[in-house]
């Protein structure tokens, strides 16, 4: 994700100390009556009345006087706002002050512009930050902020550059005066009765949360359509701490109607429609999974494969690309250039990183390796350009990821060989929009880190055993780089990513990565089941310790992803039933922490942090994974009504899923989803998550309109807001994994099943299965599955016809056997051909479809 660069930090440093009267959310104290006048005209010669002076433009135009107006032609094929200026100096501002500024604009023809208010040197901190949108017949435009220094030599700027072609540009009435009243942002959230837009499963939960200032409890109306299909009273539950609203909860679970166009009555408001519809998961995550194509960097993509989102491959060094394809380090780091072409964009800038890269990958394979047993996952589903190779496309998808992480490792023969470049981004800070093919930015690689070694050797330990069955080269090659990439951080087991290191990309600093030492021994142990990895497994004081954090894991803290393969994926780890008790125990405190919550939801610091949706999602994983291990309803229930915050249950109103819900976020911040800025480019695709309320607030948009927000309400939907709404690809792989969960969860079945190995020799075994049914009543034809661990693979079978796909073994009766009465069982066997690393025996059957327990 982005962090800030170094101005912008200062920027929000500054604005940190404004005072109750500036700009704040709608639950903020009102601050201080504003001047009863206007103050002193601050501007010169702002209606060019005499001219263009003091105005000053960059060497790249030329100012005039056109019929008292200012005008520019501004040159095309530039690439950042601020390649192309006008502007004045010398603008003093008073601390603490409210100021109006407003002026008239033209655009022929019509562009967004940046208007700017700003310290008018190194770092540019800026004290307003405006889009507005030009036309040719021009427009009004008038915005307030409170200045947060003293400061004499203030800079207006019009940053106008980042066009492909020549536009014209006019102003006029350029005014700028202390005395304002503060503009307080008032977000519309709509009616008071609060649901899950997108809706609910038929079978699941159904929670809605009342606000009101009544404290008894209300009636409340199911609809659909004019019909009245249930009534009940709300249950109040006092004022929330984390949006400062008194609410009620609703709960109208008893429903189970699948239908469209339900709405819910109360206290004299009705909600927004939703429905019950079953097909909801498995929509959203085959949208939170096509996300990451159109984030590929290095290849085309293809507009007939995404419409509208057509755009040519980025970073592959075609003009005014420097490349991907031999990338040099930044000043003495290193004497070689890497081809690290393809990867995904990490979140709405150019920058691809190794820390964020490994949680994201992970989670789609680990998706993956879920429901490999069932046959979840699809060639085919994803319309990607590898759909149709005869590989699950989520496999085809998260190589691609793969591909970029091991092309990150430092080369033998060189210092620090073995571990993995931290990140590879811009020399410098880009503006917004800018598509990747026509970013000109010279390409840098970072330095190698410890953390980012630790998630090349994690994921690439899964990859090997998850790619065995497809592509056995690649996933040899995996190991191989995993085993190097441990080596080399048990070398060098503190080198640390410098917090500094913020320009042009996000620093992503750990000064802790024993959690990531953890997460890549639990990886190569389930790997290779070797004695060495186990050992460090035990050892780890992740391994017993309580990790299971209020605020969520991410990608500075992997402990927790260690913690669940282990509880997972079968090995012969000796204390693996703590393990898997531990996983009960996280789930149990964050579903706690929801029933607290009047919005149900399972995360509740005193203040909400960067990402929080992701937080949110990831506690859900804990829940969801706590439910595969225990089949207890209570842990899916948990997951659905965490959904419903995501999905508009929550203060805001909103669904903050683009596409699901009536209202929606769809201005996340992206350099080429940008169209808030530029009407010929797209919003996110559909299934694009954002990042959430962040209490921080530290982009400048958010600062001027969220000041005192309560957590929940520290959010605005503008491109601007990197702090609040950010997409990223560590964002959107828990939403792919928790709607998968949803969407395949598998019901158990009154059956259990013995496996045993009868012999074992150097490239082979022979296994026998035996089926019991433990239920009332007799099963008339079975068809059982499971999966191996790697390249494993079934030979000659007698008593079932057995085949395999991927990973995925598949045994049906023949005509003698298809019936197993109550308490009966069939037993069936067959020969194996073995493959290299653990080999554990399979623990989750599924019989017809239903696991067994």
């Amino acid at each position: 994700m982005i962090r800030p660069p170094a101005w912008l930090a200062l920027a929000v440093a500054a604005a940190m100390v404004t005072p109750p009267s500036s700009p704040a959310a709608a639950t903020a104290a009102p601050g201080p009556s504003p001047a009863a006048a206007d103050g002193p005209e601050q501007i010169v010669n702002g209606t060019f009345d005499t001219g263009t002076a003091p105005w000053w433009s960059t060497a790249n135009t030329t100012l005039e006087a056109d019929g008292g107006r200012l005008c520019a032609d501004v040159p095309g094929g530039t690439a950042n706002p601020w390649d192309v200026i006008v502007g004045q100096n010398g603008i003093p501002l008073v601390k603490d002050e409210t100021y109006r500024y407003s002026f008239f604009g033209v655009a022929t023809p019509g562009r967004v512009a940046k208007a700017l208010i700003q310290l008018p040197a190194d770092p540019y901190t800026q004290y307003l930050s405006a889009n507005p949108e030009l036309s040719v017949s021009g427009n009004a435009y008038t915005y307030t902020f409170t200045s947060p220094v003293d400061l004499p030599d203030a800079q207006v700027a019009f940053q106008l550059g980042g066009s492909a072609t020549p536009w014209r540009f006019c102003v006029d009435d350029v005014s700028l005066r202390g005395g304002a009243e503060p503009d307080v942002h008032r977000p519309d959230t709509g009616p008071r009765v609060r649901v899950n837009m997108a809706g609910y499963l038929p079978t699941g939960p159904k929670n809605a949360t009342l606000v009101t200032d009544r404290t008894e409890a209300v009636t409340w109306r199911l609809k659909k359509g004019s019909a009245v299909v249930a009534t009940g009273a709300t249950t109040p539950r006092g004022v929330d701490g984390s949006s400062g609203q008194n609410v009620h909860s609703i709960d109208f679970g008893s429903v189970t109607a699948p239908g469209t166009g339900y709405t819910l009555e109360a206290d004299g408001e009705t909600s927004r429609p939703f429905d019950l519809d079953g097909g909801l998961y498995g929509r959203l995550r085959t949208d939170a999974l096509k996300f990451y194509y159109p984030q590929r960097s290095g290849i085309e993509i293809l507009d007939s494969l995404r419409p509208g989102y057509g755009r040519p491959a980025g970073h592959v060094g075609a003009a005014p690309n420097q490349g991907d394809t031999s990338v040099p380090c930044r000043p003495g780091v290193c004497d070689y250039s890497l081809d690290v072409r393809g990867g995904w964009y990490d979140a709405g800038d150019h920058g691809k990183y190794v820390v964020n890269g490994g949680v994201s990958v992970h989670q789609l394979m680990s998706e993956f390796e879920r429901g490999m047993t069932k046959g979840a996952f699809e060639d085919g589903e994803l319309d990607i350009p590898e759909s149709g190779n005869g590989v699950p496309d989520i496999l085809d998808e998260a190589r691609w990821e793969q591909e970029f992480m091991l092309s990150m490792q430092v080369p033998d023969g060189r210092p620090h060989a073995g571990m993995a470049h931290h990140k590879i981004h811009d020399a410098s800070w880009t503006g917004l929009p800018l598509l990747p093919h026509l970013d000109p930015q010279r390409r840098e690689l970072h330095p190698p880190s410890t953390a980012a070694t630790l998630n090349l050797a994690a994921t690439a330990a899964q990859a090997a055993r998850l790619f065995a069955p497809y592509d056995a080269a690649f996933a040899a090659r995996n190991l191989a780089a995993a085993r190097r990439a441990w080596a080399a951080a048990v070398a060098e087991p503190a080198r640390y990513a410098d917090p500094a290191d913020g320009v042009g990309g996000g620093a992503y600093s750990d000064g802790d990565v024993t959690d990531e030492f953890y997460w890549a021994a639990a990886e190569l142990y389930l790997t290779t089941g070797e004695k060495e990895f186990r050992d460090q497994v035990l050892a780890s004081p992740h391994h017993t310790g309580d990790i299971w954090r209020e605020r969520g894991f991410d990608w500075g803290n992997t402990a927790q992803l260690g913690r669940l393969d282990l509880a997972t994926v079968p090995s012969e780890l000796p204390d693996r039933a703590a393990v898997q008790a531990s996983v009960l125990a996280g789930a149990d405190k964050y579903l706690a922490v929801q029933r607290a919550h009047p919005y149900g939801l399972p995360y509740n610091p005193p203040d909400f942090d960067w990402g929080s949706n992701n937080l949110v999602l990831n506690n859900m994983v804990v829940m969801a994974t706590a439910h595969d291990l225990s089949g207890q309803a209570k842990y899916r229930d948990g997951v659905l009504e965490g959904m419903d915050y995501l999905l508009g249950r929550n203060a805001l109103n909103q669904s903050y899923v683009t596409g699901y819900g009536e209202v929606a976020s769809r201005n996340q911040h992206s350099r080429w989803y940008a169209h808030q800025l530029d009407a010929a480019l797209p919003n996110p695709p559909r299934g694009t998550l954002a990042g959430g309320p962040n209490s921080g607030i530290q982009d400048p948009v958010a600062q001027a309109k969220l000041r005192g927000c309560k957590p929940q309400f520290c959010y605005i939907d503008d491109i601007e807001s990197w702090s609040t709404n950010e997409l990223t690809i560590n964002w959107n792989s828990p939403l792919a994994w928790i709607s998968a969960f949803v969407a395949d969860v598998t019901p158990a079945a009154p059956c259990k099943v013995t496996y045993t190995r009868h012999g074992v020799w150097p490239d082979g075994f022979t296994a026998q299965v035996t089926v019991r049914n433990t239920g009332t009543e007799a099963v008339d034809g079975w068809t059982l599955k499971w999966s191996f661990l790697g390249g494993r693979r079934v030979g000659d079978g007698w008593s079932a016809s057995i085949t395999q796909e991927g990973a995925t073994v598949t045994a049906e009766n023949l005509s003698w056997n298809r019936r197993i009465r109550p308490g009966g069982s069939v037993t069936f066997g067959f020969t194996g051909r073995s493959a290299p690393g653990a080999d554990p025996v399979p623990e989750r059957f599924l019989l017809n479809g239903a696991l067994c327990r």
